[in-house]
């Protein structure tokens, strides 16, 4: 195969999957890993992808903020996982906040038995979620509908909810690193995930390994504001051993 040829397929791919990795790359075409780097950096000066560590994904994909069913459709099964390790971390009696991610969403579809559980979120589908289940109060700041998360966004909610005492507080990423630590899609998301991460004790990023190693448009919170990180199983080893550096519990699902 020639190589034009071959970058037309890795092109073909990643448009169909949404992202590829260098190691899987280099096994179906049968050539090494530097020279898959080679092509992904190529396509990537023409605008036609965009680097991440280990890898490539859609230009289309990372410029446009997905939506929440999209997002709910991508990595299934790692979220569930990391939806039910976050709800073990809850208690019943606790204040707890879940922010519009679609992985916090999986974490409160693993709260239907918690009892005397406060729950503040921004997220008009969690708050939909617990629909009577009469154990389980919902909480939600006032605000702006963010019609592709489906969540109220803005600061007028914001000091109604300092008078609560929340424990712990889920995040959802767009991006996780090392420099830029926690970012969004949104400036606008990015805002109250700023505040709530202020508000909350202790802050849990619930994040997929695709997360690692991208960065999106705003900032919300540095590595020095995370406890915990929550994801799964294939995120980058080296990037994990950073983020363990900075003393940040990471936890493989």
């Amino acid at each position: 195969m020639y190589l034009e040829e071959r970058r037309q397929e890795i092109l073909n791919l990643v448009n169909t999957h949404g992202r590829v990795a260098v190691a899987d790359l280099s096994a179906q075409f049968d050539v090494s890993e530097v020279t898959i780097r080679a092509d992904l950096q190529a396509l990537a000066e023409r605008g036609l992808l965009i680097r991440t560590y280990g890898g490539a994904i859609s230009a289309t994909y990372s410029l446009q903020e997905l939506s929440l069913l999209q997002r709910r459709q991508q990595h299934i099964p790692e979220k569930q996982r990391i939806g039910a390790a976050g709800a073990a971390l809850i208690a019943d009696g606790e204040a707890v906040f879940l922010d519009s991610s679609s992985t916090a969403l999986a974490v409160a579809q693993h709260l239907k038995f918690r009892r005397d559980l406060t729950l503040v979120t921004n997220s008009l589908v969690i708050a939909q979620e617990m629909l009577g289940l009469s154990e389980i109060t919902v909480v939600m700041p006032g605000g702006t509908l963010h019609h592709d998360t489906v969540s109220l966004i803005g600061p007028d909610g914001l000091t109604f909810l300092e008078k609560y005492h929340i424990r712990k507080g889920f995040f959802g990423a767009y991006g996780l690193s090392v420099d830029a630590g926690l970012t969004d899609g949104s400036a606008p998301e990015s805002e109250i995930k700023r505040a709530l991460v202020e508000l909350c004790h202790t802050v849990i990023v619930v994040a997929d390994a695709a997360k690692w190693g991208r960065i999106g448009v705003t900032s919300y919170a540095s590595l020095s504001d995370v406890d915990t990180v929550i994801t799964d199983a294939q995120a980058p080893p080296d990037l994990v051993a950073q983020v363990r550096a900075a003393g940040v519990n990471v936890v493989l699902v």
